[in-house]
């Protein structure tokens, strides 16, 4: 079953070390509606979404404190966070990025530098395959 909703009712949780990364997506994502939070390392973002419970997480591969990857990894193992939606933002590489974030139990990637239609689309499809929402844009 889909559901339809509004921007405004999905949390998504940024997780970058580099300050005008977050900077850029954090007003992409606000002007599109979406509830927007952020987190600077990996153990920042790690504690932020035990706390906000985002429907959405975009975390950097290579953070300080915990990695990226780390991050998936543990949130995976907890069941609160079945329906929550994973993508890998990194410059590490596409093949890499392809072949590894899978097996942390991300849902997409998107390779650095990024357009932020890339990062919206990626959104857009683990909330559908995560959650089966649709976000509509008015």
């Amino acid at each position: 079953m889909t559901t339809t909703v509004a921007p405004s009712d999905v949390t998504v949780l940024l997780a970058d070390d580099d300050m005008e990364i977050l900077r850029v997506l954090h007003k992409s994502l606000d002007k599109q509606g979406y509830q927007v939070h952020q987190a600077h390392d990996g153990a920042e973002a790690l504690e932020s979404a035990l706390v906000v419970k985002p429907n959405v997480i975009i975390l950097d591969v290579m953070m300080p404190e915990l990695t990226g990857w780390e991050v998936c990894k543990n949130l995976r193992t907890r069941e609160e966070f079945e329906n929550t939606g994973i993508v890998m933002l990194t410059a590490i590489g596409e093949s890499l990025n392809e072949m590894t974030s899978p097996l942390y139990g991300a849902d997409a990637h998107v390779d650095k530098p990024f357009d932020f239609s890339e990062v919206a689309d990626a959104i857009a499809a683990v909330l559908l395959q995560r959650c089966g929402v649709v976000v509509t844009t008015s």
